[in-house]
Order: structure tokens, then sequence, then C-alpha cells
């Protein structure tokens, strides 16, 4: 049994075959007759659409479940929801504020777990991202992505994914916000290397993509009026989009919060490609869950 924590839960080669599935459109109906548990501890629209979808769109049937419903670790344990959900659906995926809830849901091997996101990582948000890279430039064609603010949770991902893939990577953020060691000792295990600087135009030059996610995530708002200070000078705006180079490409994993991570006119520019790669949620989501399934693979088998 195979679960998706984080982007390097798969091999690179398992990492590219999810990706071809992706761009499939007439897929074996894998999940014909069975149940997707979707557990949302955090709101998102993105996420419920594009995992509903993905599920129908595989013959399956998708079960939206609310945070009281279950009442993780508060009515009854991480590991006994894993255990009775495995009786009604093939596939678990949950968006968590901790990510030791998925991690003890794994461990109990009773189904397939998928984190939608948690405080540590959203690899279901990087599949979409890399696929939205490999449509737009080509995989092997770019040099560099660089992401502009929080070393957080998309970027982690985000990052260990494209080092897996070769790809460079370079984060700017402020002091108190870069990357944590044990964060860029991961990613250079799966083979990238990591440019980290306080500069945002030293970030992006040569870069072929700019990425950027808001600087107060959910949970966080109490954190606002402090994080807008530190964040102060890191918007993706047209100069620093500029820096980039004319062919790179503007990415967000939305919601944006427009005129702080980044301006209007780069959101709503000829280099964004903010949509396709919302889009690509959908898509990216249909593909794993062909693969974690088995049944695509043994089709193509």
């Amino acid at each position: 049994m195979r679960h998706f924590l984080e982007v390097d839960d798969l091999s690179v080669d398992e990492l590219r075959r999810v990706m071809e599935l992706s761009v499939e459109t007439n897929l074996p109906k894998a999940l014909d007759g069975q149940g997707v548990a979707l557990v949302f501890e955090k709101p998102s629209g993105r996420t419920r659409n594009s995992m509903e979808m993905a599920t129908v769109q595989l013959g399956g049937h998708p079960m939206y479940i609310k945070p009281e419903e279950l009442g993780i670790d508060t009515r009854e344990t991480a590991e006994d929801v894993a255990r009775t959900m495995a009786g009604y659906h093939s596939v678990l995926a949950a968006r968590v504020f901790d990510h030791d809830r998925l991690e003890r849901m794994a461990a109990t091997n009773a189904m397939p777990i998928i984190n939608l996101l948690s405080d540590v990582a959203h690899p279901m948000q990087a599949l979409a991202d890399l696929l939205t890279v490999e449509q737009e430039i080509g995989l092997e064609k770019v040099g560099k992505v660089a992401y502009v603010g929080d070393a957080n949770n998309v970027w982690r991902s985000l990052a260990i994914g494209c080092s897996m893939l070769g790809i460079e990577t370079s984060v700017a953020s402020p002091a108190g916000h870069h990357p944590d060691p044990v964060d860029l000792d991961r990613i250079a295990s799966c083979g990238g290397s990591v440019q980290v600087t306080d500069s945002p135009h030293e970030a992006v030059k040569e870069a072929d993509v700019v990425y950027t996610d808001v600087w107060t995530s959910m949970g966080q708002e109490s954190e606002k009026a402090q994080r807008l200070d530190a964040f102060n000078g890191f918007t993706v705006d047209s100069s620093l989009m500029a820096g980039a180079g004319a062919n790179s490409i503007f990415m967000h994993c939305l919601p944006a919060h427009r005129g702080e991570e980044v301006t209007d006119d780069v959101i709503e520019g000829p280099q964004s490609r903010v949509f396709p790669q919302a889009h690509n949620r959908m898509h990216s989501a249909r593909g794993l869950l062909s693969w974690i399934t088995g049944e695509a693979e043994k089709h193509v088998q």
C-alpha cells in the first residue's frame, strides 16, 4: 500500500508516471463503485472541486467530510478514523492543520492516505505546479524556478518536486522566514540545489518561473500585521518580473491577496499562468488517484 504525504513519497519515475496519467483524458474507471473520503479541517474551493471532479471522472463517489463530523483526536484518534473509513472508502484524502495526523493515519496501512495540505507540505499543489511548467515551458527546458515569499509548505513541496526532476530553485525570504535547514537537507537529498537569498531580484534573475504565495496563510491571521511589515519589498510586480526575463511565467497557488504578494498587473498580465495552474489541480488529482489505486497501472501493463 502506498501513501502520498509529500512529493518524494514517489520515486522520480513514479512522479513522471503520475504526470503522464494526469494528461490522459480517457483513463480506466479505477474508482468505479468506490468511495473517496475527503476530510477537510481547513476549507478550500480549489481542493474540494478538483478532488471531487477527479474522483467522479474515475467513476468513484467523493464524500466531503467536515471537521466536526469526525473530531480527529477529540472524538476519536486519527488512527481510528483511518481504520473506520477504510470500511467505506478506497482512499482517504485529508486537508489538515497538523501533519502528524496524516502520518499516524498512514501508519495504520488501513487505506491509502493522500495529503491535500498540512502545515508541513502541499504535494497535490506541487503536482499541479509541475504539470503546468511542463505544459507551458517543458520540464527539460527549465533552468530555474524562483520562489518569492514565505518558505512555507507550498515552497517546500515545490522545491522537492523540482529537485527530483533536476530543476534548480531559488527562494527569497526576509529574516525569520527563511527555509528550515532540515528542509534544505531534504531537498538536497532529492538531487537539487537551492539558492537562498533575502533579495527577490537576485532570486528571480534568469528564472524561467517566478512563483509566490500569500504572506499570511490560513491560521496565521493574528500575525498579519507583523508579516506585512516583514515582507515589505517582496511583492512580485512588473519590475521584478522584468528582472526574470520576458519569457518567464508567473505562478501562484491561489487565493491571491492582490496588492500584497503580487500586483494586479502581474497576475492579470501575459506572463501569468495562475488559472491554467488552478485547473491542473483537477488533472493532477486524477493522475494521482489513478496511480495510487493501481488500476491504471494494471491497464497499462
